[in-house]
């Protein structure tokens, strides 16, 4: 572990605190990377996933955070009146000055007696969310908070951005640890002025630091906020039945997975990356939804996520009896990966609007 890092960075709420509903939300939509290889490079340049999601002509953000909302609901079988804040996270929201989550709020009942904001850190804006949904719930100032990462399929036409930029994510309701399908036991946050990837006011697609993203941007972020939770908490990779990971792509995952000490076993549920690509804000928490799928009670689970700027978000969880009472109550992450529907490129600028009419 860095020696920089000191063990009282542990940020763990006066009250107990957990999930007590999940959802997630992938569109049908899928581009073959092949089909972005044979547009640009003639179908000779390397594909590092097989797929990405892309949303419909319908479907944006805020459409998309209902849907994985109400996932949430059905699970957390609770009065949508009772929650105190609807925060969805971000890098697409639809307007630039009107909130998604007010509308998010309005669609799942929750209004008017609560409070609605969208968050912005890169991939990391739903797990930010979750950080303040902690300490909302666990100060007593509320019962319930969601907390949503969700975005759109971005990229710059011919950048390799554009294989794994993708669209879809997760929603988080989170309230008191007695009623939670999944207990959060302790967090950790990672931050420095890292500027890896950006899009400046005004700009069209977001722009990257190529090579400079991995070494002092991912694995730094990742790496050291895993490590200074795991020491806080006194866990070690042997102590986890699952872990998820921030996927850019298949590879960065699985090569810090294989840094910490964690088998493809481990990480096997929650890699959904190859299949429908970078969520961006949806990406650690959709891979956590795959894992709770699957997860028994008491197993134990490790989420990280990551945002460039940058900055990661590490999570000690615990599953509950609970759990498995009430996740056949709404769709699973698979269920919404197998409804697959295959477009080509052409459709694809046409679904996002990438051909401009002056």
């Amino acid at each position: 572990m860095n020696q920089d890092i000191p063990n009282n960075g542990l940020m763990r709420p006066d009250r107990p605190v957990g999930i007590v509903g999940y959802g997630a939300y992938v569109p049908r939509y899928r581009l073959p990377a092949t089909e972005v290889s044979r547009m640009w490079k003639g179908g000779a340049a390397g594909t590092p996933i097989k797929e990405k999601a892309v949303n419909g002509l319908d479907e944006d953000v805020i459409t998309m955070s209902i849907e994985a909302a109400r996932n949430a609901l059905l699970r957390a079988q609770i009065d949508p009146r009772e929650i105190r804040a609807v925060w969805v996270g971000s890098e697409s929201h639809p307007y630039a000055v009107k909130p998604s989550s007010t509308i998010v709020a309005e669609a799942i009942g929750a209004v008017p007696n609560t409070l609605a904001g969208d968050w912005e850190f890169a991939c990391k804006a739903g797990t930010e969310a979750m950080q303040a949904a902690i300490g909302f719930i666990g100060s007593g100032m509320a019962k319930y908070a969601f907390s949503i990462g969700m975005d759109t399929a971005q990229g710059r036409p011919g950048d390799a951005l554009e294989y794994t930029a993708a669209a879809g994510g997760a929603a988080l309701l989170l309230g008191p640890a007695e009623e939670s399908l999944v207990t959060i036991n302790g967090s950790f946050s990672f931050v420095t002025d890292t500027p890896d990837f950006w899009r400046r006011a005004h700009a069209e697609y977001p722009s990257h630091g190529d090579r400079f993203t991995g070494e002092p941007s991912y694995f730094k972020h990742v790496i050291n906020s895993a490590e200074a939770l795991m020491d806080a908490v006194g866990t070690t990779p042997a102590d986890y039945d699952w872990a998820v990971f921030h996927q850019p792509n298949a590879k960065f995952p699985m090569r810090a997975a294989k840094i910490l000490g964690f088998s493809q076993e481990q990480i096997a549920p929650g890699l959904l990356s190859p299949r429908i690509g970078n969520t961006y804000s949806g990406s650690a928490i959709i891979g956590l939804t795959a894992i709770l799928d699957v997860a028994s009670a008491g197993d134990r689970i490790l989420m990280v996520s990551y945002g460039s700027g940058s900055g990661s978000d590490a999570f000690d969880l615990r599953a509950t009896e609970r759990l498995e009472e009430v996740r056949d109550l709404a769709p699973t992450t698979e269920d919404y990966i197998a409804r697959r529907v295959e477009i080509d490129y052409a459709t694809y600028t046409r679904y996002r609007e990438k051909i401009k009419m002056s």
